[in-house]
């Protein structure tokens, strides 16, 4: 176990971007705020950006007066603990930062068997937790203390396949590629029902180990189904795109996705010429002109700091900060379980303008973060909106306040 003081954060320093501490216990004047998150390996970049934004969203409250409950005011401090995404390097985050660093507000957890390894020390202790799992079994009555900060396959499958079908009408077959794991295997059971949905026959649905290195034989299985579609579902954006460079040599064409995919850099620097015109569920990109000018601002310096763009998950840890941040003050209480109860009930001012939380008809609680759907493509090595939707439950609760 390893408590962060990353490549990422020493280059943000280098740049005069000032952080907050990190390692310092909680004193009675700070709230702790923590993050849960593979910092190596194939899911690197997601744990790394992740806890680049959620250090300039503490840096962006303290320097704005802090958390103001009961009367008192706050400093926050952040610390991120890599979980190795996987459930027993999750576990040790878990005993670490809520047993050992005593903190109860958790403002992103990434991997649905890390979180759930969270989650089982997590709603004991009362802590509250933002994660972007993409398992829907982390939400509802049973885990009242845990919240969803992106958007999920149950969120983002129906409009993305949707567009891939007004542009592909004559694709028919599907073939799906997922690890083997809680994540993979709660997507690939939402992926084959919505493409059932659309009219669409899966040919394969294949799977894969976490930690894989060599795909040509994965990449052979997949090719020889001649799948219209090849959707790479639940994979990290490198083994995704080590998947399409080993379909190209073997001389597979037909449409692309990677419905977890966060943006082109990763994929690009693996895949190189073969990640050309993949779709991507969970990508956008924060520096073009749908991007709000806080996103643009973030992106920019996260484009110095860490080498890349800022992705959807990154962004996600700045949205919960602000939503906590919110819910705190709401309800006027630093105790989990209050603010907990605070977060349905306000309308808070996300990266992307003012969000809430709903999705109580699918989960069974209003747990998830309404943010918009983006729909991406990779053009010429560039992450390229195609589509961008506002949720229908997100746009009526606007219009309640007007």
């Amino acid at each position: 176990m390893r408590t962060l003081l990353t490549w990422a954060a020493v280059a943000a320093l280098a740049l005069g971007v000032s952080t907050a501490a990190s390692t310092a216990r909680a004193d009675d004047d700070v709230i702790r705020f923590g993050i849960t998150a593979p910092m190596s390996g194939a899911a690197a970049s997601w744990g790394i950006g992740a806890d680049w934004v959620g250090q300039q969203a503490v840096k962006w409250i303290n320097e704005h007066g802090g958390i103001t409950a009961g009367g008192k005011t706050y400093k926050v401090a952040l610390t991120t603990y890599e979980n190795g995404y996987n459930s027993a390097d999750g576990g040790k985050a878990a005993q670490a930062m809520l047993n050992r660093d005593h903190v109860r507000f958790i403002i992103q957890g990434i991997g649905t068997a890390p979180v759930k390894a969270l989650q089982s020390l997590s709603e004991r202790v009362g802590a509250l937790m933002m994660q972007d799992a993409w398992g829907k079994s982390v939400k509802g009555p049973q885990a009242p203390l845990t919240f969803t900060c992106a958007n999920t396959p149950f969120e983002l499958f129906g409009p993305l396949f949707d567009l891939v079908k007004r542009q592909h009408p004559d694709a028919k077959t599907v073939a799906l590629l997922n690890p083997n794991d809680a994540t993979g295997q709660e997507v690939e059971v939402e992926a084959v029902k919505q493409y059932k949905a659309r009219g669409y026959t899966i040919v394969l649905s294949a799977w894969y180990e976490r930690g894989t290195t060599e795909f040509q034989p994965i990449a052979t299985k997949l090719a020889q189904t001649h799948a219209d579609v090849m959707d790479l579902s639940g994979a990290p954006p490198a083994d995704a795109g080590s998947v399409y460079k080993e379909l190209a040599v073997q001389g597979w064409k037909g449409v692309k996705i990677s419905s977890s995919g966060t943006g082109s850099d990763a994929l690009v620097k693996v895949g190189g010429a073969s990640v050309e015109d993949v779709y991507m569920g969970n990508a956008a990109d924060f520096g073009g002109p749908t991007a709000t000018p806080l996103q643009r601002q973030l992106n920019a310096d996260g484009l110095k700091a860490l080498g890349e763009p800022v992705n959807i998950l990154d962004m996600a840890a700045w949205d919960s900060a602000m939503a906590i941040k919110a819910g705190i003050e709401k309800a006027n209480s630093i105790d989990p379980k209050a603010v907990a109860k605070a977060l349905p009930t306000l309308i808070f001012e996300s990266s992307y303008g003012p969000a809430a939380f709903g999705g109580e008809a699918t989960y069974g609680n209003p747990q998830q973060m309404l943010v918009p759907i983006i729909v991406t493509q990779i053009k010429n090595g560039q992450t390229v909106e195609i589509e961008r939707i506002i949720p229908d439950e997100l746009k009526q609760r606007l219009a309640k306040t007007q």
